[in-house]
């Protein structure tokens, strides 16, 4: 009978440890870095080491650049797996993704030179040139026809002039050919309930950018009540200031 009672012991035993073989959640907070239009992931790889080598798990997503809900259902979907809160981080039109996010263990978004409309607004409304002038998108924006509506990229030889006139040429080039195409109609598309009105947030206002007009980034950033950091820099901020927007991030993970 000792041995059989030896046996359920050890059987209920390994069932209760299998039922807990989960990998804990990590220390700190997940960074999720959603790159915006006329970009890719790769964009965040400066950012993303300077994390990495701070101690916090990182995931550069893929910005499928449609629309805000599709998109927001995209990244929501590529971090399902990730346990623990998160920190959001948007550059450009990802910011606006961020704001259309739904998951509950949110602890803070980072807007790097990024949308962050309010409900019922669109992105393009928030770089509307008659009320916020200065942007050099217009001229360089080529427009492409898709039976689906169209596809936005920006022209390679104006790349650098008119997104990230802080970095060499040759960096410069490598970001136009990696540019991912944005369908026009994610420009027109109203925001849902943005993320920002009940998490706290954090802005890197780009002074010199000649994309997101500086005084339009600071009306959002006013509007969302977010601890601002202002960086003279391009667009690009992430590229050509990372030491700047890690140590925000690291701030808003902390």
């Amino acid at each position: 009978m000792r041995t059989w009672n030896v046996v359920a012991v050890l059987a209920v035993s390994t069932a209760l440890t299998a039922g807990c073989s989960e990998d804990p959640a990590p220390a700190e907070p997940t960074i999720v870095l959603v790159h915006g239009s006329f970009s890719d992931s790769s964009s965040w790889d400066a950012v993303a080491g300077q994390l990495r080598e701070r101690g916090y798990p990182v995931v550069q997503v893929d910005n499928p650049l449609r629309g805000l809900r599709s998109d927001a259902d995209a990244v929501t979907a590529a971090i399902a797996d990730v346990r623990g809160p998160v920190v959001l981080v948007g550059h450009s039109y990802g910011g606006a993704v961020i704001s259309n996010m739904r998951r509950a263990d949110v602890s803070a978004v980072v807007f790097v030179a990024g949308f962050a409309p309010a409900e019922g607004e669109a992105v393009q409304q928030l770089s509307d040139p008659a009320k916020y002038p200065g942007s050099r998108l217009g001229p360089a924006l080529r427009i492409r026809p898709t039976e689906t509506g169209a596809e936005a990229t920006l022209a390679a030889e104006q790349y650098g002039e008119v997104f990230a006139q802080d970095v060499s040429a040759e960096i410069a080039s490598k970001l136009a050919a990696r540019q991912r195409s944005t369908a026009a109609a994610a420009q027109a598309e109203p925001s849902g309930e943005p993320l920002w009105t009940s998490v706290p947030s954090w802005y890197v206002l780009s002074t010199e950018d000649r994309a997101l007009p500086p005084a339009s980034q600071r009306f959002q950033a006013e509007r969302a009540k977010a601890q601002v950091r202002e960086v003279n820099s391009s667009h690009a901020v992430q590229v050509s200031h990372p030491d700047e927007v890690t140590a925000v991030i690291v701030a808003a993970a902390d």
